[in-house]
């Protein structure tokens, strides 16, 4: 998805938890950085994910591997000095191929609301709530 803001702000919203949870999960126990593992939290929800972060390159990729041994890779493409493209791949999904089709299909939709959420904070200062909003009924009683 083209992001218009340039790939610097853009980079730092999936690494800074300080951004990434006005349109992502709600906690994170710190900075993505290379070699660390990171929780995030969706509270509304009461799972959570521990990530380790294998690698980053600053302004260009980062690569994690979830709890669920799946990776994700985001790749940051500056289009002009305030456009970027973001690519997201998800993989290492396992089980029968009707499993692995209906895996990859979640990922997909959850992460379109990741970046259509990111598009609406970083270009116009809106918390869109996508990701507590979609199901609403499964939030955690308090």
């Amino acid at each position: 998805m083209l992001i218009r803001r340039p790939v610097e702000e853009v980079f730092e919203a999936f690494i800074d938890p300080a951004i990434t949870t006005k349109f992502w999960f709600t906690k994170s126990s710190g900075r993505l950085e290379a070699g660390k593992h990171v929780r995030w939290d969706w509270e509304m929800y009461g799972v959570s994910d521990n990530v380790h972060v294998e690698e980053i390159e600053l302004n260009k990729r980062i690569r994690i591997e979830s709890s669920d041994s799946t990776k994700t890779e985001w790749i940051f493409t500056p289009r002009t000095d305030k456009q970027t493209y973001v690519t997201i791949i998800n993989s290492g999904f396992t089980g029968t191929g009707d499993d692995i089709v209906n895996q990859a299909i979640d990922s997909m939709e959850g992460y379109t609301m990741v970046l259509c959420g990111l598009k609406a904070f970083l270009e116009h200062n809106i918390e869109l709530n996508l990701i507590a909003d979609k199901a609403p009924d499964a939030h955690v009683k308090h």
